[in-house]
């Protein structure tokens, strides 16, 4: 879920090529088969789903292989996951960057690693075949314990852990609302395979606790729009809160007629942030809103069926220039979503497990302290809640 910096016209290194006038309405199903293909052009041969510039990261390549998946490249998207087994490392977790199999940047992401499950549950979802998740359970078993690890007592994740071990003690609000959706996942694949995992349940409970009622957790990124939506589409926070949300900053990130901005401050649209608002807003109902995003992006669209990563709305101009394969695999799941396909229910997640519910009555505010937290410190969470 790496993004590229802000962009401003002044800031572009090139200028990139003048967008072409968006077109009318929704890509077809063809279209869209166009685009898997094109995801599927820029594999790897040991299995990578890569960046325009040759890096792969964990959290991109699961995007890129539910993509294949949910474009009937079966075949492709299980060498996605054979490569993710071949490189994760023994505690469960993978590395931030990859060129093929070598390491780029030896630093640990906790969504980057968590993201797996997500993917593995989503292929369950489109095929029912048993024999991937099965073969991917002990990674995905392995990556979660290790995210869950790094949970701290206030319920939030460490965003992660340097090349020489030394973990964060920061936590990002995008990356753990993400990291909510993986637990619950992750939850929903151990009791597919009979090995449930409780402590997973726990973890979850306590993240969402933490993204509801404790924003000032984490690192301030406000500027940045996936912090915005991201408890949204991670499933996080839900109804009116959803709707109020979302309501909250709307035109400030909202370009009517071009999509959402990557940052507050700059008149930069993106592809991936818009079609994943468009997939928060589908999961609460926003059809019509969701639609209209998606609709809007289609003049990032080139006829090969790439998509470039943003536009520069005051110059007209494509920014970064390139057409990055994450871009497309993100529209791809949102339209799937708002037509009712199978990135509708895993991103809705209604049938997902939740994980330990916090009664909001358990958290009780001591100047900066929680009483979640204090009690998950003490090692009474489990009685505080009723659970096991």
């Amino acid at each position: 879920m790496s993004r590229p910096e802000s962009a401003n016209s002044g800031e572009a290194s090139s200028p990139g090529p003048v967008a072409s006038s968006s077109p009318v309405g929704l890509p077809s199903e063809g279209q869209l088969r166009d685009t898997v293909r094109a995801i599927a052009r820029v594999q790897q041969e040991g299995g990578a789903l890569p960046w325009p510039d040759g890096h792969t990261d964990p959290w991109d390549h699961v995007e890129c292989a539910m993509a294949l998946t949910v474009g009937g490249l079966f075949d492709e998207a299980r060498a996605a996951y054979r490569w993710l087994r071949r490189m994760q490392a023994e505690d469960g977790s993978w590395a931030m960057s990859y060129d093929g199999t070598r390491i780029l940047d030896a630093s640990v992401d906790a969504n980057q690693c968590a993201y797996v499950a997500v993917g593995v549950w989503q292929w369950w979802l489109v095929t029912q075949d048993l024999e991937l998740p099965t073969e991917m359970w002990p990674h995905v078993h392995r990556a979660l314990n290790l995210v869950v690890d790094l949970q701290q007592p206030t319920g939030h994740v460490a965003w992660g852990r340097s090349p020489i071990g030394t973990v964060s003690p920061d936590a990002l609000l995008t990356g753990s609302s993400s990291i909510y959706q993986a637990l619950r996942c992750g939850i929903a694949l151990a009791e597919l395979v009979g090995d449930p995992q409780p402590d997973w349940e726990l973890a979850a409970g306590l993240l969402q606790h933490a993204i509801v009622a404790h924003r000032e957790m984490f690192l301030d990124k406000g500027r940045y729009s996936m912090d915005w939506y991201y408890p949204v589409l991670g499933g996080a926070i839900r109804g009116t809160a959803a709707v109020d949300l979302l309501a909250e900053r709307w035109d400030e990130f909202v370009i009517a007629g071009y999509g959402a901005r990557c940052v507050s401050d700059r008149p930069w649209v993106t592809g991936a942030e818009t079609a994943e608002l468009a997939i928060a807003l589908i999961t609460i109902g926003d059809f019509d809103r969701g639609r209209s995003l998606l609709v809007d992006i289609q003049c990032l669209r080139e006829s090969d069926g790439t998509y470039w990563t943003g536009l520069v709305v005051d110059d007209g101009l494509y920014w970064p220039v390139e057409a990055s394969s994450w871009t497309s695999a993100a529209v791809v799941l949102a339209c799937d979503a708002l037509a009712g396909g199978t990135s509708y229910q895993l991103f809705a997640g209604h049938e997902l497990p939740a994980g330990v519910p916090i009664p909001a009555d358990v958290c009780r505010r001591h100047g900066s302290d929680c009483a979640v937290a204090e009690a998950a410190a003490a090692g009474a969470m489990a009685a505080l809640v009723g659970h096991r």
